[in-house]
């Protein structure tokens, strides 16, 4: 076990399976000796975010909808009383009906293009500022996001319009947040089968041919974006903030 993170106190928004990007980065932030706290949302949820917790050392698990302001409120409270500090903030949090990613992204409704703004992007803004009173100076928030922002990617649709406004979100919260000597930055992972990956079109030949362009010559893993998480979680990163990381293999730089 490392101890680049020994007695920090991460919170960890969003993890539900041990495919996700955000068990990667638990994983290593807990083998780096943090004291990892989880959340979930609803009772579907609770059992599933109690087994990952087991295996986080018994981690500290809170039901918590990013939706309702008043949960993230009593979430942050509860927090506190607890563990009385946050050092960390990992936001893994995205959403967006099906239909508005199966369907062309002409056809996104009003109603879905509003929900995907707001599970995706704002949550960032509204967990940031609960979390922000009880952040140690030189804490760290992340946030996940994809090249989809940049570039279009059949079947990602509206999502990229979501991750987009979510990496200008970075920049704007680095910049209100740096005077309180908190750090905002987002990963750019490249494409990676988890169970939200399923439901955009032909990933399949998306993650072939990140593997055949890519310089590294191939897909990325849990184990890098944990890494990669845990450079921005340490002080390793202490003078890093409102950057967009890409952690792809390369692939972002190549073109056609």
């Amino acid at each position: 076990m490392g101890a680049l993170l020994t007695g920090r106190n991460i919170l960890i928004m969003g993890l539900r399976n041990k495919w996700s990007i955000a068990w990667g980065i638990a994983k290593t932030a807990y083998e780096q000796g943090a004291n990892v706290i989880l959340t979930y949302q609803g009772e579907r949820e609770e059992e599933g975010a109690k087994e990952l917790a087991a295996d986080l050392g018994n981690a500290a698990i809170y039901n918590c909808d990013i939706s309702r302001d008043e949960e993230i409120d009593q979430l942050f409270s509860n927090i506190e009383t607890r563990f009385e500090k946050i050092h960390g903030l990992v936001h893994a949090i995205a959403h967006a009906k099906r239909e508005d990613i199966q369907n062309n992204f002409i056809f996104t409704s009003r109603e879905g293009f509003a929900h995907a703004l707001d599970i995706s992007a704002y949550s960032l803004v509204a967990v940031s500022r609960g979390a922000k009173k009880l952040m140690a100076e030189g804490a760290s928030i992340i946030t996940l996001t994809y090249l989809g922002a940049d570039r279009v990617f059949t079947g990602y649709n509206v999502m990229g319009v979501a991750k987009a406004a979510l990496e200008a979100t970075v920049r704007y919260l680095a910049n209100d947040l740096g005077n309180s000597g908190i750090r905002v930055n987002a990963i750019s992972a490249g494409p990676i089968k988890t169970i939200s990956a399923k439901g955009v079109k032909d990933f399949g030949s998306i993650l072939d041919t990140v593997e055949s362009k890519a310089p590294l010559k191939r897909r990325v893993t849990l184990e890098d974006l944990g890494k990669s998480a845990l450079y921005l979680l340490s002080d390793l990163s202490s003078g890093v903030t409102g950057e967009i990381m890409h952690v792809d293999c390369g692939f972002n730089i190549m073109g056609v």
